[in-house]
């Protein structure tokens, strides 16, 4: 089983061998694979200030994400005592996490400044459920597959 977190980091110190140069997109967050073996996949995101994602799952892979520069909040979703609800983590330039299968949570740029992510899979992506979170816990809002959403 691979360490996600330490190819992260390793994909993030040695950028200057990235396929592409990061991209920032002003409609949408930007996103590229950079790599794919047997037990994971690696992608390279970017994030302008004000962009996120939406509350989402990663269909049962685990990972990690390491933050390659820039500032990024981790809205992780907590079940704690029976009722769901947001807490909130601050991640740095150089700051990762790692994550099992059944994480949910949203990543956010709540800075000034874009930022760069980079993010491992493993198994490699199929499928993302995306949440709302409403009074009654978490409701599933869609489910998009590998290679027809993205």
């Amino acid at each position: 089983m691979s360490d996600h977190l330490a190819i992260a980091q390793w994909y993030s110190a040695t950028a200057h061998d990235w396929a592409v140069a990061p991209r920032f997109n002003p409609v949408d967050r930007w996103y590229h694979r950079l790599a794919v073996a047997d037990d994971h996949e690696v992608w390279l995101l970017t994030w302008l200030p004000g962009q996120a994602t939406e509350i989402h799952d990663h269909g049962g892979s685990s990972g990690a994400f390491f933050v390659h520069s820039g500032d990024l909040t981790e809205d992780t979703v907590s079940t704690a005592g029976g009722r769901s609800r947001i807490v909130s983590r601050e991640l740095g330039e150089g700051v990762g996490r790692r994550f099992g299968g059944h994480h949910i949570h949203r990543i956010v740029n709540n800075g000034i400044r874009p930022a760069v992510s980079v993010h491992v899979y493993g198994p490699a992506l199929t499928s993302m459920t995306k949440y709302r979170l409403g009074p009654d816990g978490l409701e599933v809002l869609t489910v998009e597959r590998a290679g027809a959403e993205w």
